[in-house]
């Protein structure tokens, strides 16, 4: 049974997106991320995926204040990331509400403090941010694409005990042309015990029961649900058949 993690990214505090992770193809959305959340939990929503892309741009977070204020007036189980790079910034998530935070970047570029996030909060409260690019790791918002496979680099971390893999295929992301599924059945197939969370390409709900059969875990989507392609509703309706 998949879970639906809608994401909503911020820039300035407004919930914006990205295509391709290009800040120079921003769109606004709203510019009250709180009305945003609320709405996701009226309709069964109850996890949600926020990006502070401030804070990914500035390598420190800065949105902190949205965190907590849908963290205080929302029951939604957030997972945060964007500008992770400190033991003080995860201190911050997590002081203003975050459940889970996801780590990218810092997961390739300082292994030895991703770890001790991994040993300090537990497993189930650390994600690994997994972006690729033609199967390869890319970071520093996606302007770099490393040695890494995503395959190397995913069981390089399960034998530290990461749990959950948020995999996001770059070339999909935010282009409504549809996820990369084989990617995800893969990666499932070579490491079962992985909760994965497949992101990237969700253009209709259909893209969403496709997952679902291949056995994937959890899925981001966004752009698919501000631009009208999935409604709310449809995304409450397969909900509801899940849990009858």
């Amino acid at each position: 049974m998949i879970q639906i993690i809608p994401a909503i990214d911020i820039i300035d505090g407004k919930c914006v997106r990205l295509s391709q992770g290009d800040y120079a193809q921003k769109k606004t959305y709203n510019t009250n991320p709180l009305e945003v959340a609320k709405s996701f939990e009226d309709h069964g929503i109850t996890r949600l995926h926020l990006v502070d892309l401030d804070g990914a741009k500035s390598h420190k977070i800065m949105n902190q204040h949205v965190l907590e204020t849908i963290a205080t007036k929302t029951n939604l189980i957030i997972d945060f990331g964007g500008g992770l790079k400190r033991n003080e910034d995860v201190e911050i998530a997590f002081n203003s509400g975050a459940s889970m935070v996801t780590g990218g970047s810092i997961a390739v570029k300082n292994p030895e403090i991703f770890e001790q996030w991994i040993q300090t909060y537990g497993p189930e409260k650390i994600i690994l941010g997994a972006d690729v690019h033609n199967e390869n790791i890319a970071i520093n918002g996606w302007l770099e694409t490393t040695q890494f496979t995503i395959f190397n680099f995913i069981d390089s971390y399960v034998k530290k005990n990461i749990s959950k893999v948020i995999c996001t295929d770059i070339s999909k992301d935010g282009m409504l042309q549809g996820p990369n599924i084989d990617l995800y059945v893969r990666i499932k197939k070579a490491q079962p015990s992985i909760y994965c969370i497949a992101s990237g390409g969700i253009a209709t709900i259909d893209d969403i029961i496709a997952l679902d059969k291949a056995g994937i875990d959890a899925v981001i989507t966004g752009k698919a649900i501000y631009e009208g392609a999935i409604s709310l509703k449809e995304i409450q309706q397969f909900i509801e058949t899940q849990n009858s």
